[in-house]
Formats: structure tokens, C-alpha cells, sequence
């Protein structure tokens, strides 16, 4: 009778052994899921917020507007139109398109603006447009400036 007590403890202490060795493994399992979802979530949603379109004027004006929320415009700027902010930190002007001058599109930008700005200097503006028809709010203004990276005639 002592040995039947015996066995059915033996018996009972190894199942208990063999579930908890499972329930580590499942543990383990659903740890590395929670941080492979985490994983996953955090690159979708960094790339979805970084990725925006790159423009020229009239491929903008032709785009539909759920791609003009966010977007990298380049073109040249307008001879007129040209008027700093009152605050004289900004600047309202019209971007043209660079292959076809009489398309142009009104960019709004709020903050310092670079020293080569200038009407006729090359620019990319990132920004967006919260309604359509409204004018490009631009949140980075960049201008090109080509001459400093030409080589030098050596004639």
C-alpha cells in the first residue's frame, strides 16, 4: 500500500514537471509573437508616415488629393508672386513647373528662409495641402543652388 501512495506521488510529480517544462515553451512562444507584432507594427507605421510623394507642379496639379497631404514638390520660383511674411519669417510664392513655366501652384511656407532663395532659384518644398484648391503648406523649404557644384572651366 505504501508503494501504490508512492508511485501515484511519482506519477503526479512528473506530470507536474512536463507542464510546467510546456508552459515555459508557450511562454517563451507568446513573448516572441507579442514582440514580432510590436516589431512589425512599429516599421509599418515608420515607413507609412515617412513615404511621400516627389512632384513636379504639374504632376501635383493632376494628382488626386489624398496624395497632396503629404508630398515633396521641386520647381523654380516665379518671377511674380514673390512676397515675404509680414513677421519677415516666411514666405508666400508661386512655384512653377520647371518644364512648363506657365504651370504654377501657390506655396505657403512658416520659418527661416534660406539665403539663395530667390525668384528663378530651383527648390523642393515638402508640406501638403489640407483642402483641395487650397494653397501648399509647405513645412521645409530647400533650394538648389547648381553653381557650387559645377566644375570650374579650366579654359
Amino acid at each position: 500500500m505504501l508503494s501504490d501512495s508512492m508511485e501515484v506521488r511519482g506519477g503526479a510529480a512528473e506530470t507536474g514537471i512536463a507542464m510546467s517544462k510546456q508552459s515555459g515553451k508557450g511562454m517563451y512562444l507568446v513573448a516572441l509573437l507579442l514582440f514580432l507584432g510590436g516589431v512589425g507594427y512599429l516599421t509599418y507605421t515608420g515607413f507609412s508616415e515617412n513615404s511621400v510623394y516627389f512632384l513636379n507642379v504639374s504632376e501635383a496639379l493632376a494628382a488626386p488629393a489624398d496624395q497632396l497631404k503629404a508630398a515633396r514638390l521641386f520647381g523654380t520660383v516665379a518671377e511674380d508672386g514673390l512676397t515675404p511674411a509680414e513677421d519677415g519669417l516666411g514666405v508666400r510664392f508661386k512655384l512653377e513647373d520647371k518644364d512648363h513655366a506657365a504651370t504654377t501652384l501657390w506655396v505657403e511656407y512658416r520659418g527661416a528662409v534660406p539665403d539663395t532663395f530667390k525668384a528663378g532659384a530651383e527648390v523642393i518644398v515638402e508640406g501638403g495641402v489640407a483642402d483641395p484648391g487650397a494653397c501648399f503648406q509647405a513645412k521645409t523649404l530647400m533650394t538648389k543652388c547648381p553653381s557650387k557644384y559645377q566644375k570650374e572651366n579650366r579654359g
